[in-house]
């Protein structure tokens, strides 16, 4: 077993809550209570916070402190842009190391997510969309793609739940897309086809946010 410093596991403990929406936002993050809760000083929660800060998922307040960050239209519009780039990549590299038991897999995600959509759970459906997009991205070869496809996904987690609440309607519109993924990706589409279904799939949804928003579509 890897042993992990306090500073990491303070930051898994906050991301993890902040991503399931345990953490809500505006929530404030008490430095003792944590460091109590995890056996140690302050001085690795101040660490960790600093970090969680840096990915937009924290923010200081003054004469409050650190309190979990609500969803920041601009920081959701570079993180979805990049994203778009940097996933449409790197599904595309991982489509033909792709087994048919992972394209099995990924329809039967989609499957399910069809059927969130009766009674619809956005942070279900975030749950399930997230384990559909890693089976499909998560054979890349280039490990640095993927290193910043975990990055942008880390970023979103605390804002993806927010978003697909506000913009339920897109749910129905990605399970589509999703489907239409599957297919290229079944019949060994070229390359170019791949990444530019993968990179669309993510800008309509940040499109259909902006809209809900009152604000233009992305540039990209």
């Amino acid at each position: 077993m890897i042993a992990t410093s306090k500073s990491e596991q303070a930051y898994t403990l906050l991301s993890d809550r902040i991503a399931s929406g345990a953490l809500v936002p505006g929530y404030r993050l008490v430095l003792g209570t944590i460091a109590a809760e995890l056996g140690c000083s302050v001085v690795p929660v101040r660490e960790a916070i600093r970090k969680l800060e840096a990915e937009g998922l924290v923010r200081f307040e003054r004469n409050v402190g650190a309190t979990v960050a609500s969803l920041d239209t601009d920081l959701y519009l570079h993180t979805m842009q990049t994203l778009s780039i940097i996933e449409g990549a790197a599904t595309a590299l991982a489509a033909p190391l792709l087994s048919t038991e992972d394209l099995a897999r990924a329809r039967e995600i989609n499957e399910s997510l069809r059927r969130t959509l009766t009674d619809f759970d956005p942070r279900r459906f975030t749950e399930l969309n997230n384990q559909f997009h890693a089976v499909l991205y998560e054979n890349c070869p280039n490990p640095h793609i993927l290193d910043l496809v975990h990055r942008g996904w880390a970023r979103l987690a605390a804002m993806r739940s927010t978003s697909f609440g506000q913009i339920p309607g897109r749910a129905h519109h990605s399970v589509a897309e999703h489907d239409a993924l599957l297919d290229l990706l079944a019949t060994g589409a070229p390359a170019e086809e791949i990444e530019k279904a993968a990179r669309a799939h993510r800008t309509n949804t940040l499109n259909a946010y902006l809209a809900a928003a009152g604000q233009p579509p992305s540039a990209l």
